[in-house]
């Protein structure tokens, strides 16, 4: 009697000591927090990262530089009415039979016609010299709408880069809250990780635990060392993948950091509204559709444009000039210098109607035009179509993804009871390492599908956002 007292108490002290090893253990999430503060780790919710990366991201840096330079060649055609100032200076060699002043054209100095005729009978191919200095001023006065028509054309650019800018921050907004939540899925999976790691520890000791008091075979021993190492080799690759998703979390958001944890944010489980709601919203502030009303106005603009280049164009011109010809005048009036000096002074103020009869070129570039203006407004209608599509496919993919995740949420609640059961079976010294370690097994399972089930909830949110033009 004695001896089987004995070796019931032994029993139950070998319980109890089974039952303190599977005690649970601190909290990772915890372990988690502190060791990414000693690593020195940033975190930000997605709210300060969609705001940093709207200031910092590379790409948004290029769009908004584009936005600048085309605002500023919409500057470029109002310089036209600002008065432009111009000079030349030659000197020439040739004849001048009926002519006793030679002088090249130029753009930048109106020059009349000032000049002595030299009147011979016979042909004479002498080469005399000219020289001209001349300063020139032209002002525009009236141009029939053709500047402003240039102008139009440059600002619709400048619009199109604009909504181009817009839809960059929108992609850029998107591909943020992605990472941000790859990051949170990656953190629930290495803690998942991390204590199924410890859990299983626990049940190896409870298993040596079990072998010395004579309660378990060593076949649970070695079931349980196994489980023990698929298990942190499970933890590596988990911390490997956060430390990855950190990485592009960082990169996406434009931090300087290598790395960047995500820090806590409100619930990923929200609804995503009426329909018809959100394909009004997408009508209205969709980036794409946006942006291909930019690209017809562009092309109206241009083709505007065009046309005007064949309006008259009226414009004040004045010079002051010194010339001279080597050639004897009619007259027999001469100057020193043998036309090297230019010597006679003459100045000049006129005003010229400028008139563009007949332009092929300019009449088959604005029709050219036209055809590009069809072209715009068809894409347009494809974007409609497209964008609502988008958007009803963006749905219907949340509201799956949420109906997945409730289900994934009631088969993690289901595998964490049946391991509790298998735990408490396993104490007791009913259960089996087997069945213990399949029980961890379906719950790890469970656990990691549920944080991938919460990742594409929210990446199926963000990409409804996105379709709608939202930025959270």
């Amino acid at each position: 009697m004695l001896h089987g007292d004995r070796a019931v108490r032994r029993r139950w002290m070998a319980l109890l000591s089974l039952g303190l090893l599977l005690a649970p253990r601190g909290s990772s999430a915890q372990e988690a927090a502190a060791a990414a503060e000693a690593a020195g780790v940033r975190a930000f919710s997605l709210h300060e990262a969609i705001t940093y990366a709207e200031k910092r991201n590379p790409d948004l840096l290029v769009t908004r530089a584009r936005v600048q330079a085309a605002r500023a060649a919409a500057l470029v055609p109002r310089a036209q009415w600002l008065p432009s100032v111009g000079a030349t200076a030659q000197i020439i060699g040739s004849t001048v039979n009926n002519s006793t002043a030679t002088v090249l054209s130029n753009p930048r100095v109106d020059l009349p016609r000032i000049g002595a005729t030299r009147i011979s009978a016979e042909p004479d191919f002498t080469p005399y010299a000219s020289t001209l200095v001349a300063v020139g001023m032209r002002q525009e006065l009236f141009d029939f709408g053709r500047i402003a028509a240039q102008t139009a054309a440059l600002d619709a650019q400048a619009e199109l880069e604009r909504q181009r800018a817009e839809g960059a921050k929108l992609d850029v907004a998107l591909r943020v809250t992605e990472a941000y939540w790859a990051v949170r899925a990656a953190k629930s999976v290495a803690r998942a990780a991390d204590e199924a790691a410890g859990r299983a520890a626990a049940h190896r000791d409870a298993a040596r635990a079990g072998v010395g008091a004579g309660l378990r075979t060593p076949v649970d021993l070695a079931r349980a060392e196994a489980e023990v190492a698929r298990f942190e080799v499970a933890k590596v690759r988990a911390q490997g993948s956060l430390a990855a998703a950190q990485a592009v979390f960082a990169a996406v958001v434009g931090v300087p950091d290598a790395a960047l944890d995500a820090g806590d944010e409100a619930s990923e489980d929200e609804a995503p509204g009426a329909l018809d709601e959100l394909l009004e919203r997408a009508r209205e502030g969709s980036a794409e559709i946006h942006e291909a009303k930019a690209r017809v106005d562009l092309a109206k603009a241009e083709t505007r444009a065009a046309a005007a280049l064949m309006r008259p164009d009226l414009f004040l011109t004045a010079a002051i000039s010194g010339r001279a010809g080597g050639a004897t005048p009619s007259n027999g009036s001469t100057v020193g210098g043998h036309g090297f000096a230019p010597l006679v002074p003459n100045w000049d103020v006129g005003v010229v109607l400028s008139v563009p009869i007949y332009d092929p070129v300019l009449v088959a570039r604005r029709d050219a035009l036209r055809e590009v203006e069809d072209v715009r407004e068809a894409e347009l209608q494809a974007t409609r179509v497209m964008q609502e599509a988008a958007v009803r496919q963006a749905h219907l993919g949340l509201v799956a993804a949420r109906q997945a995740l409730a289900a994934l949420s009631r088969a993690a609640a289901a595998a964490r009871a049946n391991h509790e059961q298998a735990e408490a079976r396993f104490k007791a010294g009913l259960g089996t390492m087997l069945e213990l370690v399949d029980a961890e097994a379906l719950r790890v399972e469970a656990e990691v599908e549920r944080a991938v089930g919460g990742f594409a909830v929210a990446r199926a949110r963000a990409a409804l956002q996105r379709a709608v033009a939202e930025v959270r």
